[in-house]
């Protein structure tokens, strides 16, 4: 018996969005009083600020508990639960279509490619200064910055390879499915029935997705990651695409780190090195560029043979 009205349907996209809204701040306040309930009953105490600085026992453990339920309360559930409103399958409502391999070929082909121009636009980023009169707010967002980065460089710490697939799981394979379910797929969904045109959509929803990181120095290259994961999504129409590029791009960092303290690399040193030459960087985006294309076209073209078989 299939309980779910299909045919239903949906609300306006505005009132989704206030919906997904607010179903995130009660996920984000109810994931959060569940992380002060699981480390009381692991510590026997409530949460101290304290746990949160990275010199302290107890940071690793605190900080992937609230990393963890944070992707789920934040963006999973919330996105789940706008589709379960809707009374629609999830696989139908955020397009989990069959996948075919030469996408995912491409997809790799265009992650890879994309590397060196992403380089450029971080470097460009960590550039940015602001006018005089930004001073403080600017020494503000530095202070974040150097957090956040301290945060992250001791979670990338992994001492053998049980560390670095539990960090695969945590920053890369979770981010890229919660992440995508909200971002590409509840808000760019909902955006796209609001306008009609794609790439307003697509840039915006890339938008959001980079502000709500709040890391002001990363916020170029985090951009243009959401507006690729976007077209992706927009192209093929199907959220494992950009789930599994989401995927790739988090996994290569986690990795990266793995590396790199194999090899006695400080961490500190990742975001520092410059490793193209400035002919490198034009190759990175004409390669890019036509890979995107490619996608744009073979998706396009397969999707009216589809059509036509229908």
């Amino acid at each position: 018996m299939n309980f779910i009205e299909n045919e239903r349907p949906e609300k306006s996209p505005y009132v989704q969005l206030l919906t997904l809204g607010i179903y995130a701040v009660a996920g984000l306040l109810l994931t959060y009083l569940f992380a002060i309930g699981l480390l009381y009953f692991l510590y026997g105490e409530l949460i101290d600020p304290d746990w949160l600085t990275p010199d302290n026992p107890k940071f690793i453990t605190v900080s992937r508990t609230l990393i963890s339920l944070q992707q789920l309360g934040l963006f999973l559930f919330p996105a789940l639960l706008l589709a379960w409103g809707e009374r629609q399958r999830i696989s139908r409502f955020y397009d989990f279509k069959p996948t075919r391999t030469v996408f995912f070929i491409v997809v790799i082909l265009m992650m890879v490619c994309a590397m060196p121009i992403l380089e450029w636009v971080t470097q460009f980023n960590q550039k940015m200064v602001l006018p005089e009169f930004l001073k403080s707010v600017q020494a503000w967002m530095k202070v974040q910055e150097d957090t956040a980065m301290a945060t992250t460089l001791e979670l990338l710490k992994m001492k053998n390879a049980g560390d670095y697939f539990i960090n695969i799981a945590l920053i890369a394979l979770l981010p890229a499915i919660a992440e995508e379910l909200m971002f590409r797929g509840a808000i760019q969904r909902s955006l796209g029935r609001m306008f009609q045109n794609p790439h307003l959509v697509i840039w915006l929803t890339a938008f959001i997705f980079s502000a709500i990181h709040v890391q002001f120095y990363g916020f170029l290259p985090r951009l243009f990651l959401g507006a690729a994961f976007g077209y992706i999504y927009f192209w093929t129409r199907s959220l494992w695409y950009s789930i599994f590029a989401h995927f790739l791009n988090n996994a290569y960092a986690v990795t990266t780190a793995w590396y790199m303290q194999k090899n006695n690399i400080p961490l500190s040193e990742s975001d520092k090195t410059t490793y193209f030459q400035w002919y490198g960087y034009i190759i990175s985006a004409i390669l890019t560029f036509l890979l995107f294309r490619y996608l744009k076209n073979k998706s396009t073209t397969d999707g009216k043979q589809l059509d036509k078989s229908i």
